[in-house]
């Protein structure tokens, strides 16, 4: 009798075999001339050659389909393992070409405004993107799901977060724990982000490989980043030389994107925004693209727009 062994090693087992093993059985009654056996990150099939290489080109769609969008269920399994082809079993909801990326559970994440949708072609076109708007514009979580997107696609090899650490009218210092503990909350809003679109086990080994980064901006100093999509986020708060800094840590097959809110700065006064000045700066160059979003953008609740006009009206931030 043949043996064929499948690890799932980028997957959670429990979510791939189903409640209770459900999914597992549905291939045992799709397969009834195999044994099969699911037992920790791996499935052991027995039977005759023939059908263990129908399984392992099926079970390797299943996998294919579960990476792309994070989720499979009955519905899935019985289309792809009926399938002749792959346009058989993606479905139109699945082929989205609006959606950037599948998130936790499936749920299709997509740009939901004129201007985001900018933003997704200009990161297309551009390796690097400036997005400027207020609060609640969808800046960082479309930019965290074109990262993924592209951590998924195999574009780039790691996904790189970053913020300057300025503390917005609260001290850091007071806060308890080491330095990671104290930067860990601010730094929260990246990794709610990033919750959202990989699965928690899987996110976990991304960080504890390197695969994904978070950290704050003095920790890029040095450093050459390449093959991967880096985001500096809250960029208002960098000072000139923050800025400059960033910029220049670019490496070969990166994507840059930068995005921030200048009617939010909390540098001290008479310290120029790194964010205006290099909007002012790169707005010519080739290759650099920049999307302003406005309040038509803010995806939140209704009365954010309302306390973003509110205080724009006092504040004559343009």
């Amino acid at each position: 009798m043949n043996e064929l062994i499948i690890e799932l090693t980028e997957i959670s087992p429990r979510e791939f075999f189903g409640l209770e093993n459900a999914n597992i059985d549905l291939l045992k009654k799709y397969f009834p001339k195999l044994k099969i056996v699911a037992r920790g990150n791996k499935i052991k099939a027995y039977g005759d050659e023939d059908v263990l290489e129908e399984f392992d080109r099926r079970i390797t769609m299943l996998l294919e389909q579960y990476m792309k969008y994070n989720k499979i269920d009955e519905n899935v399994i019985e289309r792809v393992l009926l399938s002749r082809s792959k346009e058989d079993y993606e479905t139109p909801e699945f082929n989205n070409k609006e959606v950037i990326v599948h998130g936790v559970s499936g749920k299709p994440v997509k740009a939901q405004t004129a201007n985001q949708r900018k933003l997704v072609e200009l990161m297309r076109k551009n390796d690097m993107v400036f997005a400027v708007g207020p609060a609640g514009t969808g800046k960082t979580y479309t930019g965290v799901a074109l990262a993924v997107k592209a951590l998924k696609d195999k574009e780039v090899k790691r996904i790189i977060l970053t913020r300057p650490a300025v503390e917005a009218g609260e001290n850091l210092g007071f806060l308890p724990g080491d330095l990671k503990e104290k930067l860990d909350p601010y730094m929260q809003p990246l990794y709610d982000a990033l919750r959202d679109m990989i699965p928690a086990e899987k996110l976990a080994s991304h960080i504890e490989t390197g695969v994904i980064q978070i950290a704050p901006l003095a920790f890029m100093r040095g450093r050459t980043l390449d093959n991967a999509f880096v985001i500096l986020d809250e960029a208002q708060n960098t000072t000139h030389a923050q800025m400059k800094m960033f910029l220049t840590r670019m490496g070969k097959n990166a994507k840059f994107m930068i995005t921030g809110d200048p009617g939010q700065i909390d540098l001290p006064r008479r310290v120029i925004s790194g964010l205006k000045e290099a909007l002012l700066v790169l707005k010519d160059v080739k290759g650099v693209g920049i999307i302003y979003l406005d309040d038509k953008d803010v995806i939140r609740h209704r009365l954010v727009k309302e306390v973003i006009a509110a205080y724009k009206k006092i504040e004559n931030v343009d």
